[in-house]
């Protein structure tokens, strides 16, 4: 397949545009910009920076992809952004490279969905399968697993983490982390329970889905020293990977974890 490009886009001598992908009216590539096979930039669509692409994304028109960090403390290094394959990237979406501070790089995975004015920061770095809802915005230094979903208007702090397949309800602002099958909601994010209807499309089976309840309960509904809660908790998982990777993720935790909303019926 060839390479189309309209009349009123501008590519930069230097870029480099994979077999099939078709770039549509008024974009811009800039000339260190890399872009794999088979994907479709709409019109008006701004891709600058070092920035890499794979194949078969769709961006959609007005997207904002590579511009510099919004960091005061960038000064102009040559950082990166690198987005994987099969990302949906609608309108007005912002993607930002690294900064020296944080390692130089963001990177997205695969198969994400960022709806409309959805934004992410620099250095961040994104997994595979997740959805990031209308208006979204995603700080730096941010690191998010796979299949998680963020609710429209959510936020979420600088170096906060997101575990796999957590839920953050519309509109939460969150500045703790979010371990994995979890569910937060409000302002300073609380818990509130499991992403059972999550665990389920995922694949995994009743046995493993209560294993994950009981943890959460163990964990977050009882009393004590949090440390003792999760060391508590690890000797009941055994060769779980799902209980694994919940406490694995919590004792990693830099910034603490979310707490459980008494007011509300969860886990």
């Amino acid at each position: 397949m060839s390479i189309q490009v309209h009349s009123t886009a501008i590519v930069e001598n230097g870029a480099e545009i994979g077999d099939g992908t078709s770039i549509g009216p008024y974009s811009v590539i800039g000339r260190h910009v890399k872009l794999g096979a088979n994907n479709i930039i709409g019109s008006h669509v701004v891709i600058e920076g070092n920035t890499s692409i794979g194949d078969g994304n769709k961006i959609f028109q007005f997207a904002s992809v590579g511009s510099i960090p919004q960091d005061l403390k960038y000064h102009g290094e040559e950082s990166r952004l690198v987005i994987g394959s099969k990302n949906l990237i609608r309108e007005f979406v912002t993607l930002q490279p690294g900064t020296e501070g944080g390692g130089m790089i963001t990177e997205i995975g695969n198969g994400n969905l960022f709806m409309a004015n959805s934004h992410v920061g620099h250095d961040s770095k994104i997994g595979n399968s997740n959805i990031f809802a209308n208006s979204v915005a995603v700080a730096g230094h941010v690191q998010i697993g796979s299949r998680a979903i963020l609710g429209g208007l959510s936020g979420i702090h600088q170096f906060v983490r997101l575990g796999d397949l957590c839920l953050i309800s519309a509109g939460a602002m969150v500045s703790k982390d979010v371990p994995p099958f979890c569910i937060a909601h409000g302002d300073h994010a609380t818990l509130i329970g499991i992403n059972k209807i999550g665990m389920e499309r995922a694949g995994f089976d009743a046995a493993e889905i209560a294993l994950v309840r009981k943890l959460f309960r163990m964990i977050f509904l009882s009393k004590g020293a949090f440390k003792d809660r999760i060391n508590k908790g690890a000797s009941i998982i055994g060769e779980s990977k799902a209980g694994q990777s919940m406490i694995s993720f919590m004792v990693g935790s830099s910034r603490g974890v979310c707490v459980y909303d008494a007011r509300t019926v969860g886990g």
